[in-house]
């Protein structure tokens, strides 16, 4: 039977992935661990706990990901989303584990008028995205048997996230701005979810960097007002620019990811974001 290990299990990412293998009567063993049970920062505490079981693959959804908060806490950023990485990568190449890693759009600077692909040139805006790419940086360096997701603007029913802080102003405010400048593909974590059991369930080995978000583009303006629309809100949303709404760190002007590598090589299906915005709404 393989045999899966999931960090970061309260996390949005992780409690979809039990959602979804829950509903899956697939020949695999799932162990979640959160932070408390597993600190990916404590080598002695990874090394014992992959030393005691035998693991196929291991699932990394634990992550820093406040990405103001990074600006002021670089160190505590670098720490879980690269050195920790290394340990995992270590652990992983020492007992045969195959890697699969969530990584974030924030690799690129947004400057691309096109959607990023895989190949495209890494150049972070901010201390959260440099963080996350030195995290890839040193899978590659340590493993040949690794798959590195990057995903944008994810969601879910679960934790802290745009969707469910749009709903709750909605409650509190009868209007509100959003930034209408910075472009990208919603990502909901279910779907996100069915892509990284589907990569193990079937067993592929065509390893390295792939991009997953839903499809589609759209600005957080254009989104917020979605949201409002599907869950029948009455809410004003008004445009502004990101020199209107400062925020420590920078963000990228265009976070729209390329899917066919996932696609083509993968055979992942991808659904478009209004799709799955409306399904994330129903439950």
């Amino acid at each position: 039977m393989i045999s899966v290990l999931i960090t970061g299990a309260n996390g949005q990412l992780a409690k979809c992935i039990q959602d979804v293998v829950r509903k899956e009567h697939l020949n695999i063993e799932w162990v979640f661990k959160t932070s408390k049970e597993l600190d990916i920062t404590n080598q002695r505490n990874v090394q014992d706990l992959l030393k005691n079981n035998k693991f196929n693959y291991l699932v990394n959804c634990a992550a820093y990901t406040s990405v103001d908060k990074a600006e002021s806490e670089k160190e505590k950023a670098l720490l879980i989303n690269a050195r920790a990485v290394k340990y995992l990568a270590e652990y992983c190449k020492k007992n045969n584990i195959i890697f699969i890693h969530i990584s974030t759009d924030f690799v690129f600077d947004g400057t691309k008028n096109d959607p990023y692909t895989e190949e495209d040139i890494t150049n972070p805006i901010n201390v959260y995205g440099l963080s996350k790419l030195k995290g890839e940086q040193y899978i590659q360096e340590t493993l040949e048997r690794f798959f590195i997701i990057r995903t944008s603007w994810v969601y879910s029913e679960y934790g802290h996230n745009f969707v469910k802080t749009m709903l709750g102003l909605a409650k509190e405010r009868d209007q509100i701005n959003v930034v209408n400048d910075q472009i990208g593909s919603p990502t909901y974590a279910k779907d996100l979810a069915k892509a990284i059991v589907e990569i193990i369930s079937s067993n592929f080995d065509k390893y390295g960097i792939y991009n997953y978000s839903n499809e589609g583009a759209i600005s957080w303006f254009d989104f917020s007002k979605k949201i409002f629309e599907f869950a029948c809100e009455n809410i004003n949303v008004f445009p502004v620019t990101s020199d209107n709404y400062i925020t420590p760190a920078k963000r990228p002007k265009n976070s729209v990811l390329d899917k066919n590598k996932m696609v083509e090589e993968l055979k992942v299906s991808v659904p478009h974001w209004e799709e799955s915005l409306k399904k994330m709404l129903q439950e």
